[in-house]
This record gives C-alpha cells, sequence and structure tokens, in this order.
C-alpha cells in the first residue's frame, strides 16, 4: 500500500536522513520524494512511501515522529494519477507536445504533479452555467444536469470568475457537500480567463500551500499561453 506523507522537517542537517532511516527500521520504502516548500524554519516534503505486507499505518506515524523536530502534517492512502507525470518539467514537456491540447492535458495531468487525485477543467459560459468542459480519471462528480449539452451544474458556483490562483474552500458553495465530510482540500487557477478555471482536489488533505498555488498559476498560464499559440 503506498501512502503520502507530508512532513515538516527542521532546519538542521540530516533530518531528512533520519527519517529514512527510522522509517526503513520498519521496513517501509520510499518510493519519492518531492521538496514542497522550504523556509528560514525548516522544510515542507512530500514522502511517497510503500508499507511492506501487512505493514499499519500507524507505523508510518510513529517512525516519522520518532525523530526529534520532524512533525507530520498528513498521512493519507495515495494512488499515483497523471500518466506517469509527477513534476513541472515533465508536464510543461507534454503540454509543448501537444499545445493544440493543451488544456485537456493538463486536466488530465496536473493532478499527479501535485500528488492530487484529480483535476477538472471548470468553465463558465453564462452566469449561472457552470460546465465540466474536462476531468481526468477518477474525478468525482460536481452535481451536473445530464440533460444539458455539455453538462453544466445544478447551482450557481460563487466563487466562479476566479481572478487569481488560490485555494477554495468547499463551504464557499457551488461543490457538493459531501466534500467538506471528506476534508477535500481544493486549489484551483484561471487559464487564461477568469471563466476558466482549473481545479484540483485532495481528498483527506494535505492543504495546498502558497507555493504549490504559485506553481499551478504557473502552469495554467503556460497552458493558456500554449493554447492561444498559432498552428505552425
Amino acid at each position: 500500500m503506498s501512502y503520502l506523507l507530508r512532513l515538516l522537517l527542521p532546519d538542521r542537517p540530516g533530518a531528512l536522513g533520519a527519517v529514512a532511516t527510522a522509517l526503513g527500521r520498519v521496513g517501509i520504502d520510499i518510493a519519492s520524494l518531492a521538496v514542497v516548500e522550504r523556509s528560514p524554519d525548516g522544510a515542507v516534503d512530500d514522502l511517497l512511501v510503500l508499507l511492506p505486507p501487512g505493514g499499519l499505518a500507524d507505523s508510518v506515524l510513529t517512525a516519522a515522529q520518532s525523530v526529534p523536530g520532524v512533525r507530520v502534517e498528513s498521512l493519507r492512502p495515495y494512488l499515483a494519477s497523471g500518466g506517469g507525470v509527477s513534476d513541472d518539467l515533465d508536464l510543461v514537456d507534454a503540454l509543448t507536445d501537444r499545445p493544440e491540447d493543451a488544456p485537456a492535458m493538463l486536466a488530465e495531468l496536473v493532478a499527479g504533479v501535485f500528488h492530487a487525485d484529480w483535476a477538472m477543467l471548470l468553465e463558465q459560459v453564462a452566469p449561472g452555467d457552470v460546465r465540466i468542459r474536462e476531468a481526468s480519471v477518477g474525478a468525482p462528480e460536481l452535481g451536473v444536469d445530464d440533460y444539458a449539452s455539455p453538462p453544466r451544474a445544478t447551482r450557481p458556483v460563487p466563487w466562479l470568475p476566479l481572478a487569481e490562483a488560490r485555494e477554495i474552500d468547499p463551504a464557499e458553495g457551488g461543490l457538493p457537500a459531501r466534500w467538506a465530510d471528506r476534508g477535500m482540500q481544493l486549489a484551483a487557477a484561471p487559464v487564461g480567463c477568469p471563466e476558466l478555471v482549473i481545479l484540483v482536489g485532495r481528498p483527506g488533505g494535505p492543504k495546498f500551500r502558497s507555493s504549490e498555488i504559485a506553481r499551478l498559476a504557473h502552469l495554467a498560464g503556460i497552458t493558456a499561453s500554449l493554447s492561444r499559440r498559432p498552428a505552425l
């Protein structure tokens, strides 16, 4: 079983190595590591960890927290998404390979970059008329009118149009109530205009940090530029 472990590491040499050693002692492998954010106070890292057969998630928490100064921000089961794309450069390469399909590619692949479960491209074509233009594999139901073509939201989405990238609180409205119950963490960014937005979701966390919001905005901006580029 794979788990996504987000750690707050103290600003001292060897902290990450000590965590890796503690995990290894109980048979937990680190499959990948991503630096989310660095500051004078320390680092925020995402570790994709693999439990041994019969291993329990509690063993991850116990091992990580055994290292002085290390804090666990979140731990959740994780299934790889995004078609093998796992970082910003891989996604940009995929987008530039198919610039005419860049918005659809963004929706399909961006979840993997942020260790998220899903992404969807929403378009507000008129007040109260929000449509799912593209969605990744595993994207949840938004609550749409099945008789509309293309489908559109059955209730207003008050945070659209979106002027700039930011976290989205499910309580802001326009989203299924069950998302808040699941602890859904959301981030969104406009793709070229406030009416076209990429929405990324992580059920159960971790929260999107400011560095991740900035990266999502950058990737959305690249997508918009590529989609507007004249064909050669």
